[in-house]
């Protein structure tokens, strides 16, 4: 018996908790609240984005591309034959 109103009571206060955070979440004050925040951080952003500075661009063609130089004496190696070939 004592197991039983024990489960209950956990399980009672489960949906409680459940209950009143929902409550809360979808209260009017808590919808206002997060608009205002929301707005509050979207007028930030804006005076915050007016005082940036904007710098020039002075990186064109700044990288140089340089052909890959083919070395014709120069011997290709393939792992797996190195490891196949132990006679020499």
């Amino acid at each position: 018996m004592i197991k039983e109103l024990k489960y209950f009571f956990y399980i009672l206060i489960i949906f409680l908790t459940i209950f009143l955070i929902l409550n809360y979440y979808f209260s009017d004050t808590n919808k206002k609240k997060s608009y205002r925040s929301i707005k509050e951080i979207e007028e930030k952003i804006i005076n915050y984005s007016k005082k940036l500075v904007l710098l020039n661009d002075d990186t064109y063609e700044i990288v140089e591309y340089v052909e890959k130089s083919i070395d014709k004496n120069k011997k290709n190696y393939k792992f797996w034959k190195l490891i196949t070939n132990n006679d020499e």
